[in-house]
């Protein structure tokens, strides 16, 4: 299987084609696709979807698609890698982290607010424009018309349950989800009897609701959870283990380590070696 590289932090294009350009193709960077027109089947991971205009895509590394289209469609391509990730300061949220986590769990379009479809449709439609157009401070228009996309995507895929999620999941176990996400770098705030607490739960029935809801321990949720950060920030950042470890409120960096290699079988430094060693090709 091929395998497409980004040599660049951010590229942006249109166009329109009758066949997928790409096909059966893993990528190195993160692809959004917006359809402007257009209709046809989105296949990726061994998943097929429907799609038409208005939906936006989101693919992520090591994702393997294609589209196979019906006729002429138009497409806007929004494509960002480590360098974009690490070179914009997000606010508010962790918004590519958000994107990060719940992609592998949706194969479908990530906008499914209809106020938020017709935001993502105007936003598309300056980009088109921007890139058509070379004005004055272009550059700077492009980076932060895709930064309005990344968010809208972000705040669409935080309201969409997790793959393992029950099919009749209620409310609250999605407020739960909710509570652990916003407080994921206190651990003090994530002990079951406080979480229990706040949502007005016994914490023997907050682990069985949990199990039930979610076919996992709410303790190996968080863990996973906390667990993708700590990778996210030693794969999109430069922070030093200390600081990872003070953000997630770990005690110093032995108890961090101790976390990390229980699940991922190594310390941190030698983990973000791995990576380092990966993209550059050596072992």
């Amino acid at each position: 299987m091929a395998k497409e590289n980004l040599y660049q932090s951010l590229e942006v294009f249109y166009e329109k084609v009758t066949v997928c350009p790409l096909r059966d193709r893993k990528f190195n960077f993160f692809e959004l696709v917006y359809v402007i027109s257009g209709k046809g089947t989105h296949l990726v991971n061994g998943h097929q979807i429907a799609y038409s205009p208005g939906n936006l895509f989101l693919i992520t590394p090591n994702d393997c698609h294609q589209f196979d289209l019906q006729g002429i469609c138009e497409f806007m391509v929004v494509r960002f890698g480590q360098n974009y990730i690490k070179e914009y300061q997000w606010k508010s949220i962790d918004h590519v982290e958000c994107l990060l986590y719940y992609a592998s769990h949706f194969s479908g379009s990530v906008v499914v607010n209809q106020e938020d479809e017709k935001m993502v449709g105007v936003l598309m439609q300056q980009l088109h424009y921007a890139i058509e157009y070379n004005h004055l401070y272009n550059e700077d228009l492009i980076r932060h018309l895709v930064n309005a996309v990344i968010v809208i995507a972000a705040r669409n895929l935080s309201l969409m349950k997790p793959g393992n999620i029950s099919a009749n999941a209620d409310v609250r176990i999605l407020q739960i989800l909710d509570y652990i996400q916003e407080h994921i770098r206190h651990p003090d705030q994530l002990k079951i009897g406080i979480i229990a607490d706040v949502f007005g739960l016994s914490s023997t029935y907050l682990g069985e609701y949990f199990r039930k809801q979610c076919g996992e321990t709410i303790q190996n949720y968080i863990s996973s959870y906390r667990i993708r950060l700590i990778e996210h920030r030693l794969r999109f950042s430069d922070r030093r283990v200390h600081e990872i470890s003070d953000e997630f409120g770990f005690a110093d960096e032995s108890h961090i380590n101790k976390f990390f290699k229980r699940h991922r079988g190594r310390s941190l430094r030698a983990y973000r070696k791995e990576l380092q060693n990966s993209s550059t090709g050596t072992r």
